[in-house]
């Protein structure tokens, strides 16, 4: 009996192990393989005016002059008042929810950064890099890396049309994938985040692409119908953004 029980799950870890990839068109892979993250900014403009809602819900408002920082994590904001000119600085740690804007120098960099990577027009929209829009940060208590002690920290929401389910957080400190281009003309692939804080329920961690295999079952393992059609042996770290809108848009439905 015994014998039999271990035949019997080693026959379903087989199964499991050499499961048949899913196999996609030319045009699914295309619409996965956008990018719908908003692009993510490490700077705030000292000419437009910040909100800052506290966690009693008082509202604040005024321009960013300065704040501390651990790891691009945003631990203290100061702002100048937009009424009476007097600085304020506010811990993050009493901070609900902020919006900024980019300067005009990093919308400058990034619109030309997007230019010069041939991948960026068929996976990404040049409006995220460019915005005009209030940028959302919110309040989290996060382990840097998934290493160091948790702290609260403001972050941004580079997800904020889609993150009913799963928030991700702007990682000021991710590298990419290398890009590659010849005698100055545009670069070809490349220039892929490698990692994010990312939110599911009551749990904020540090994703990387090395980890994301190991992690998949705790971001989309709760819907059957999305693990049949994007099994975690088909899909790649590239198609992220379209996962976490894919498993939202079907929750709903």
């Amino acid at each position: 009996m015994k014998l039999k029980t271990l035949l019997l799950a080693v026959c379903v870890a087989s199964t499991t192990a050499f499961a048949q990839k899913v196999k996609y068109s030319k045009e699914e892979r295309k619409e996965m393989n956008r990018y719908l993250f908003n692009e993510g900014f490490d700077t705030a403009s000292d000419k437009k005016v910040s909100t800052i809602i506290l966690k009693d819900n008082t509202e604040h408002q005024g321009y960013s002059k300065s704040w501390e920082k651990q790891r691009g994590q945003i631990l203290s904001i100061t702002i100048e008042d937009v009424d009476t000119g007097k600085p304020m600085k506010f811990a993050a740690a009493d901070i609900a929810e902020m919006y900024l804007y980019a300067t005009e120098r990093e919308k400058s960099m990034k619109a030309g950064k997007f230019i010069s990577n041939m991948r960026n027009y068929s996976t990404k929209k040049y409006s995220k890099s460019v915005t005009n829009d209030a940028i959302p940060y919110e309040n989290q208590i996060v382990s840097l890396k998934n290493k160091k002690e948790p702290k609260a920290f403001l972050m941004q929401v580079i997800n904020p049309e889609f993150n009913e389910l799963i928030t991700v957080y702007h990682d000021p400190f991710a590298s990419e994938t290398i890009s590659t281009g010849f005698g100055g003309a545009p670069a070809f692939g490349g220039g892929v985040i490698k990692s994010y804080y990312v939110k599911k329920g009551e749990k904020v961690m540090w994703l990387h692409k090395d980890d994301f295999e190991d992690n998949y079952d705790f971001l989309f393992g709760d819907n059957a119908e999305f693990m049949k059609k994007y099994p975690k042996n088909s899909v790649e770290w590239d198609y992220l953004s379209f996962l976490i809108y894919q498993y939202t848009e079907m929750n709903h439905g």
